[in-house]
């Protein structure tokens, strides 16, 4: 009962979340993308791609979006050609700023009501939880690994 009221909240949330970061003019996936950009300026696409666990070719996709509306730049690598620096243009800039007010807005109507001992509480909770399915995942990790060296 109580992860299925997590997993409902979560659906929720990022409902919620979409609707108002749809005033952004910016899709989920490069929106998530874009907030990467910001918190590591100068990154490769490779190492994007590894911050945010998933493919080189997936942030390709989506940076090549994002390039052509004007939200990022790629600059060629002053020590490697091969590599792109991605930085984030002023245009991207705005639509970060916007999104934090919007992370910020959803924070404070999602926990009103809940005093700091409560948030503490719920915080700690959660970490709890979460060191359970850390723990899981690398259960299931060293299952597929035993099962591959068979």
């Amino acid at each position: 009962m109580i992860i299925y009221q997590l997993i409902s909240f979560a659906m929720k949330h990022r409902k919620i979340m979409q609707s108002y970061l749809d005033e952004t003019g910016v899709y989920q996936a490069q929106h998530h993308l874009l907030m990467e950009i910001a918190h590591n300026p100068n990154a490769s696409q490779n190492d994007i791609a590894k911050s945010m666990d998933v493919s080189a070719a997936t942030v390709a996709v989506s940076l090549k979006k994002l390039e052509k509306g004007r939200y990022i730049k790629r600059e060629a690598d002053e020590e490697d050609n091969r590599l792109n620096k991605i930085t984030i243009t002023e245009k991207g800039n705005r639509v970060v700023e916007q999104s934090r007010q919007i992370f910020n807005m959803t924070d404070r109507m999602v926990l009103e009501g809940i005093t700091e001992e409560e948030k503490l509480y719920l915080s700690s909770l959660l970490k709890k939880l979460d060191a359970n399915l850390v723990r899981m995942e690398d259960e299931i990790k060293e299952k597929k690994i035993k099962q591959q060296d068979g």
